[in-house]
């Protein structure tokens, strides 16, 4: 601590000396001049010498001072101070009378505080010198700078805390990791203290780092991802450039190798055994085999395979892509009856190799899988996968049609019996004989209703009923002849009176239920009786068709309107089948191209030309019209139809001419117990919807509790309230003198005009208009009560 002390004491007396010697560097501006004048060597010439100003270089300081003491920074003076204290030295500037001071009398200049250069490295600074008395710079201001020497007082600094690095695995020596850098806050330019130097504090022998470049590199061969996959390295950076004493800064590389396919699949032993029941599916998986692979990703992908063996063909392998196992399914049905025990060989094989590590060997590997066969207890098996059968439609009832076999396919060879699934033989048409799978008719079989049967056969081992199999069976109906030939339609056939004898009026063809196999062949011919018809023959077109021939000039409508005409027809297969068929033949008045235009004695009134379905169309549409108009009176008379028909006859509305209603109280249903029980009723009301301009008292009328009939009560109210001028017409049953309540509508009505106990006068109403002529044909006479 003392040597130090002596330092700046030197610095600063050297400061001090300097700057009380002249400066190489003066400034061309002079405070005042002193002119001497005499004689010298050079002839006597007035001789001029400007006085010395004063100025100062720049002063230097070190940073982070730790004294006792303020540290002195240097002296100002001026050849104008005389030393009697008559000059005034004054600072400006950065940092003046914070961080530096100055001693206005001696020009002493103090660093106050200390100073870092990190911080700030120079200090720029104004100073004049002032004449206490006269308030004026004895010299111009200058400026001055106070620059920090640096000290060594910043380590260095990484700019990453941790750094991540990746290298693959089985890099050659000297492969770059990463660079990491630090840098040092110190001044480059002076001394070391900001020169770094790179070194490794662990992470060796792996890795080594450039001590000028901080370049991680590796530093041992084949380092194997499997071995080790992460490595921590901590680097360290020193100033002074690693010298001893100087300041260091550390950080730690994570480093990871990555993978590369340099490891074939190996499987972990040479055999498996699996085993497999013969029942198994197709696509059931009986195993999983894996071979191991240290690497990783797609460098572990692995395709399994089956080589060679005997199996082949009944087994299959497929590999699973998230496990990276080889799963053993069954290719084909099994059979433990046939092999026991199939031996395969399976082959793992990387999908994706490194060409450069294939001098390794080859990246695959085999293994051997023996998969036994179980026995179970297996189903019958029919001996055909559906069976056909043909049967004649005239099979008799318990004939045998058929048969079905089934065998049990297990070593034990249990028995079999054998049923018809009901589900597909409603109508229980057949049968089998349980023991042997005979198949036989229950019922007579009919080809043109059903030409096939489609039924299910089961064959179920009697020792264990749940072993059970089943078959499709088609029965096919062969057809008889048991169906004779018809007319394939009826015919209208009608023969001209002016008709030619040979003249064709008719073909008809024939149809028959039957299919024979060389198809159908009819023949046609009259019967026997009408072998020589005197009118009409017929003739065999030999393509299942016969033409009707007239035989004479001319026929009567008048003598003979209608002609019947019986043929048979036969068919040509075995047995002979024939059907007898009567033509209906009309003799029809014609034009001279043979064109119809009426037959029948009928037809005279209709138009020429008109033929049945018109006819009938016609009236169809008359009977539908007549319907129309009867509907219509009808409907009109129900209209007119008065509103008591009989005495007996109680209705709800009394009257049906259009009065205004009461209210909404008044379209509600009539309850019938008001007429039963009087009681309920409410006592007479004033109409509220016409307001007279007199209120009469409402006469009262003895109750009536006694009456039981209903019409002989409403009579009697009627009567009652017809005599009554102040009580409303009965317009309704449900209403007796009240319309309701909460009516809203003001009424037409003159139930409650102003009138005396006597007849009132209602003649005024025919001056109202059409509207209420019927108020008036009711009130206006003198027999309005009995109308």
């Amino acid at each position: 601590m003392r040597t130090y002390s002596l330092t700046v004491l030197l610095w600063s007396c050297m400061f001090h000396v300097i700057h009380m010697m002249p400066s190489q560097k003066r400034t061309n501006k002079h405070s005042h001049s002193e002119r001497i004048t005499g004689l010298s060597e050079n002839g006597g010439k007035t001789l001029h010498r400007t006085k010395r100003g004063w100025m100062w270089n720049q002063f230097f300081l070190l940073e982070e001072y730790t004294g006792p003491d303020t540290q002195y920074v240097g002296k100002l003076h001026t050849d104008q101070d005389k030393g009697d204290g008559n000059l005034k030295y004054i600072l400006t500037g950065d940092g003046a009378g914070s961080l530096f001071i100055i001693d206005e009398n001696t020009g002493d200049i103090h660093a106050a505080k200390k100073l870092d250069r990190e911080e700030k490295s120079l200090y720029v600074l104004r100073a004049k010198a002032i004449d206490r008395k006269t308030g004026r710079q004895v010299e111009p201001e200058s400026e001055f700078i106070i620059k920090i020497h640096d000290i060594n007082d910043n380590e260095p600094k990484f700019t990453k805390d941790m750094y991540t690095a990746s290298i693959p695995e089985m890099s050659g020596v000297g492969t770059s990791v990463i660079q990491v850098t630090a840098t040092d806050a110190d001044d480059a330019n002076y001394g070391n203290s900001a020169k770094v130097v790179y070194s490794i504090l662990q992470g060796q022998p792996y890795f080594s780092v450039d001590p000028e470049t901080g370049i991680i590199k590796t530093a041992l061969p084949d380092m194997s991802r499997e071995n080790r996959e992460q490595y921590q390295v901590v680097i360290q950076a020193k100033d002074m450039g690693g010298q001893m004493g100087g300041l260091s800064g550390t950080t730690t590389v994570n480093i990871t190798l990555t993978d590369v396919n340099d490891n074939p699949p190996r499987f972990p032993q040479s055999t498996y055994q699996f085993s497999s029941p013969e029942s198994a599916p197709p696509g059931t998986p009986l195993g999983r085999i894996k071979a191991n692979d240290p690497d990783v990703g797609e460098n572990a992908e692995i395709e399994y395979s089956i080589s060679n063996g005997d199996g082949s063909d009944m087994f299959d392998i497929v590999t699973d892509k998230d496990t990276q196992e080889g799963i053993i399914t069954v290719k084909k049905r099994l059979d433990f009856e046939n092999k026991m025990l199939y031996t395969l060989r399976v082959e793992a094989i990387n999908t994706h190799p490194d060409p450069r590590f294939l001098q390794l060997g080859p990246f695959k590997d085999t293994a051997l899988v023996k998969i036994s066969v179980e026995d179970t207890d297996e189903p019958p098996v029919f001996s055909r996968p559906w069976y056909l059968i043909e049967a004649d439609e005239d099979a008799k009832e318990g004939s045998i049609i058929g048969q079905v076999v089934a065998h049990d396919p297990d070593i034990t060879k249990n028995a079999i019996k054998y049923s018809v699934d009901r589900h597909t033989d409603l109508d229980r048409i057949f049968n089998i004989y349980s023991g042997n799978g005979s198949l036989f008719i229950s019922k007579p079989l009919d080809r043109e209703e059903t030409p096939w049967q489609n039924i299910t056969v089961i064959a179920t081992e009697i020792n264990n009923p749940k072993q059970s199999s089943q078959i499709p069976v088609f029965i096919r109906i062969l057809d008889i002849n048991d169906h004779a030939p018809e007319f394939a339609k009826y015919y209208e056939t009608f023969v001209c009176e002016n008709a030619k004898a040979g003249q064709l009026i008719q073909t008809v063809s024939a149809v028959d239920k039957d299919d024979p196999p060389q198809g159908h062949k009819f023949f046609f011919e009259l019967v026997p009786e009408f072998a020589v018809h005197p009118n009409f023959s017929i003739v065999d077109n030999k393509d299942n068709t016969a033409g009707i021939m007239t035989r004479r000039n001319g026929y009567s409508r008048s003598k003979m309107s209608t002609y019947l005409l019986p043929i048979i027809i036969f068919d040509n297969d075995y047995p002979i089948q024939s059907s007898t068929g009567t033509l209906t033949i009309r003799v029809c008045a014609c034009d001279s191209w043979g064109n119809m235009q009426s037959c029948n004695a009928e037809a005279f009134l209709l138009p020429a030309g008109l033929s049945t379905g018109a006819l009938v169309a016609i009236l169809l549409c008359i009977i539908i019209l007549l319907l129309v108009v009867l509907f219509t009176a009808l409907k009109r008379q129900r209209k007119k139809e008065p509103l008591i028909i009989s005495k007996d006859d109680v209705r709800d509305n009394i009257v049906t001419y259009n009065d205004e209603g009461g209210g909404e109280e008044d379209t509600q249903a009539f309850d019938i117990g008001t007429l039963r029980n009087p009681e309920a009723r409410e006592e007479s009301k004033m109409r509220r919807d016409v307001i007279p301009e007199t209120i009469f008292q409402i006469r009262r009328t003895a109750p009536l509790w006694e009456n039981i009939d209903v019409q002989d009560f409403i009579h009697r109210r009627l009567k009652e309230n017809d005599l009554d001028p102040a009580a409303p017409p009965y317009d309704s049953l449900a209403t007796y003198a009240y319309e309701g309540n909460d009516s809203i509508a003001n009424s037409l009505s003159s139930l409650e005009s102003l009138t005396t106990e006597g007849n009132q006068d209602y003649d005024y109403l025919s001056d109202w208009g059409p509207r209420f002529k019927k108020l008036a044909d009711m009130y206006g006479g003198e027999d309005s009560d009995r109308d």
